[in-house]
């Protein structure tokens, strides 16, 4: 049974029979793991304060066929404060889901996984709805999957004012290319998104948005989660039962 070491950021959590858990784990090296913590629900277990979603861990896991198994853990800290701010934890939520759905198994994410180390004491600190946002662009740029938003996704020529927007098609689409099409994709949301694609965790400028730019780079982000991963997250409904109470 081969046993192997690395730190780790909990990214979900669910219960299992009556006193275990099955985790989602990102780590640096080994990306995502799926890992029964056995016993972790019971009082005494010395698992229970660790397999809780946003701690971070050095863990000690040991490789089975279908599941690896946490053998045990100790505590590189613990973003707390996300349990005292409801939405933070939404937004946080979101972060999680996304880098679950994004993230491989036995394939490294340090770049990932650095960045969300970065980014959950913000959601505390700084707006939490743009501090998701700004994340999952981000987040898609290691990914494969990212979207063209500065140079036409068909011709590669550099957008200049409003313009087309296909997330199929790879982004933004240029005049020339564009056939036409309506005009979706203002000048201000891509100087909106460009900005949050190179937004600095370390030192966060204060920058104001107007709310329609912002709902429309919502939406790019969130219709192209929906094609590319095919089903609705459920951290969203967390999202707007907490905005709805505020």
């Amino acid at each position: 049974m081969a046993i192997y070491t690395t730190e780790v950021l909990v990214l979900g959590v669910k219960n299992w029979g009556n006193a275990d858990k099955i985790v989602t784990l990102l780590s640096p090296t080994y990306g995502k793991i799926t890992a029964a913590a056995y016993g972790c629900r019971r009082p005494k277990s010395p698992l229970a304060a660790s397999m809780q979603p946003f701690s971070w861990l050095d863990i000690q896991l040991s490789k089975g066929e279908k599941m690896d198994t946490v053998r045990q853990c100790e505590h590189k800290g613990f973003f707390s404060d996300l349990y005292e701010d409801l939405t933070a934890m939404a937004y946080a939520s979101f972060i999680a889901e996304l880098a679950k759905e994004l993230c491989s198994e036995d394939e490294p994410q340090a770049e990932i996984y650095e960045k969300l180390l970065k980014i959950l004491p913000c959601l505390t600190k700084f707006n939490p709805r743009i501090c998701a946002l700004a994340s999952a662009y981000q987040i898609f740029e290691y990914t494969g999957c990212q979207l063209h938003y500065s140079q036409c996704a068909l011709c590669g020529s550099k957008i200049e004012g409003d313009c087309h927007f296909d997330a199929m098609q790879g982004g933004a689409i240029c005049t020339s290319c564009s056939q036409g099409k309506q005009i979706n994709y203002p000048a201000s949301v891509r100087l909106f998104i460009e900005h949050l694609l190179h937004l600095d965790w370390d030192n966060p400028p204060k920058f104001q948005v107007k709310g329609i730019d912002l709902i429309n780079a919502e939406k790019i982000l969130l219709d192209y989660i929906q094609s590319l991963i095919g089903k609705p997250f459920k951290s969203l409904t967390f999202i707007k039962q907490v905005t709805s109470l505020s």
